[in-house]
């Protein structure tokens, strides 16, 4: 899943590709370079961020996913938390919804629920402006795994199919550097859930940590570690701003797999 930040304060791209033209040329750059979905933002996450209205945010991504819904040859995901946002970008073309707030706003559920779209559900303890203040967990595989259990649960008892269906613990949400090393130790436990998972890790401050306090530009390598790492637990979906790079280093690292598992490559 490549990354498309249509925002001007993004944590790591902010502002690169929030003129329509170089977000549509970086789409397709990801989908040359291997990507097999484009999941489009127009409100930043990062911690601390500020609310950014409904009508501003659509106004950044509906001309993007006009254009990318009718050219790309990829199905193209919206990183909302937005009902209203929602439901534009699904009339509009979009085949999935990335939901930070795992479909609790009210009137998120109804919006989803009758159109067939794919959807992703995240842990998020907080909000993005406060949640990194001092998150606490009792035991923060237990709590996250059983969030997202009864998110789904919800989601199917709504007519959302278990096929719909993908979960993401929250990697950065409300979460220390311990917290999230346990929970990508844990995807097997979370994969028992019956859902694929997606894991978000590229770039952020867990990867900064663990390298030493790195940059933002320089937490390439750690982040394809990280990714490598996640998909040989069992992630299914890996979201990622550099395409290329975490593409082959899994195309490697499958392939030794294989090979040493004694099957086709």
């Amino acid at each position: 899943m490549g990354i498309l930040n249509v925002t001007p304060d993004s944590f790591s791209d902010g502002g690169r590709y929030d003129a329509l033209e170089r977000a549509v040329a970086h789409a397709w750059e990801m989908v040359e370079e291997g990507a097999a979905i484009i999941d489009i933002g127009g409100e930043s996450t990062r911690p601390g961020a500020a609310d950014v209205p409904a009508d501003e945010e659509l106004r950044r991504v509906l001309p993007v996913l006009s254009r990318l819904a009718r050219e790309l040859p990829v199905p193209v995901s919206i990183d909302t938390r937005r009902p209203e946002v929602m439901r534009r970008c699904l009339a509009e073309g979009a085949g999935m919804i990335n939901d930070i707030n795992a479909l609790r706003e009210p009137g998120a559920l109804e919006a989803v629920a009758g159109t067939g779209a794919a959807v992703c559900l995240m842990h998020m303890r907080g909000q993005p402006r406060t949640m990194q203040q001092a998150p606490h967990y009792t035991d923060v595989v237990a709590e996250v795994g059983e969030f997202l259990r009864q998110q789904a649960e919800r989601c199917e008892t709504a007519g959302i199919g278990p096929e719909r269906l993908v979960l993401d613990p929250g990697i950065g949400f409300g979460k220390s550097v311990e917290h999230n090393v346990a929970l990508l130790k844990a995807a097997p436990q979370l994969l028992a859930l019956g859902y694929p998972l997606l894991i978000g890790v590229s770039r952020k401050s867990l990867i900064g940590a663990l390298l030493g306090d790195a940059a933002v530009d320089n937490r390439l390598f750690g982040s394809v570690g990280a990714a490598v790492a996640a998909a040989l637990a069992g992630a299914r979906l890996l979201r990622v701003h550099d395409v290329r790079a975490t593409r082959e280093a899994l195309q490697v690292a499958w392939t030794v797999r294989a090979r040493a598992d004694g099957e086709e490559q």
